[in-house]
């Protein structure tokens, strides 16, 4: 038994990067002409989103979402949500149909691929460098002022299994206060027992989602980004609670 769930997991996984690859290659004239300006990011966002709605139905993940407040289209907002799989990034660009742009760790921009396509349209990060950490809130400046949105995984790197929600990083809270726009919590529930970071492990099923009321960040200064740290991440934190006892 144990035998045939690890040639399950095998193919699961060869499978999981076929369908990355794919939609990559069918559409990368679309791809490289969308990252040519960063004016015509909202195109490349729609591929973006081809691409990952492309991978979760390829993999048998059916997404269920709660929303607890509308987006509104028309403004920019800072994402957030747990950080526990590879499939977070398609998800997100699943659950969210705003324009956003990844705030994330320069080494991704290495991964075969998409590394390439990341390290052109995200904002990249290198968290032993003060002067990168300084300049994600230029670059995000920007981008807000073409009415873009920021997402962040305020954890960081993604947590050992056994850790249901790492502590959450200041940069997510301190971008959206100094910027002053509301931060949306976003919890994934099942990211981790679908598609994990361990090779031998995973299955289609339903991922549950909760997009959470929005915390205004308005008024708001540097003094409160710990506050707002901890009332962000108290919010996802029950909430997957709750979903690991249903």
């Amino acid at each position: 038994m144990i035998v045939f769930k690890k040639i399950f997991w095998l193919f699961f996984r060869i499978w999981f990067y076929i369908l990355v690859a794919i939609p990559i290659i069918i559409l990368l004239p679309l791809l490289l002409i969308s990252i040519l300006k960063e004016s015509w990011y909202p195109f490349f966002f729609k591929l973006a989103r081809i691409w990952a709605r492309f991978i979760l139905i390829g993999m048998g993940f059916n997404v269920k979402i709660d929303t607890g407040q509308k987006i509104d289209s028309q403004k920019s907002y800072m994402f957030i949500a747990n950080h526990t799989s590879m499939i977070d990034i398609m998800l997100m660009l699943t659950v969210v149909k705003n324009p956003f742009v990844f705030v994330g760790k320069a080494e991704l921009a290495k991964m075969p691929l998409i590394g390439f396509f990341y390290k052109r349209t995200s904002i990249l990060v290198d968290r032993n460098n003060p002067e990168s950490r300084k300049a994600v809130f230029l670059r995000a400046q920007r981008r807000l002022n073409k009415g873009l949105s920021i997402c962040i995984f305020p954890e960081g790197l993604v947590p050992e299994r056994s850790v249901l929600l790492a502590n959450f990083k200041d940069g997510a809270f301190r971008l959206a206060i100094n910027h002053q726009i509301p931060i949306v919590p976003i919890t994934f529930a099942d990211n981790k027992a679908r598609f994990s970071y361990t090779f031998f492990s995973g299955s289609p099923g339903k991922m549950r989602v909760k997009i959470h009321k929005f915390i205004d960040t308005k008024g708001l200064s540097s003094t409160d980004t710990k506050q707002l740290n901890t009332k962000a991440r108290t919010i996802i934190l029950r909430q997957l609670n709750v979903f690991h006892r249903n």
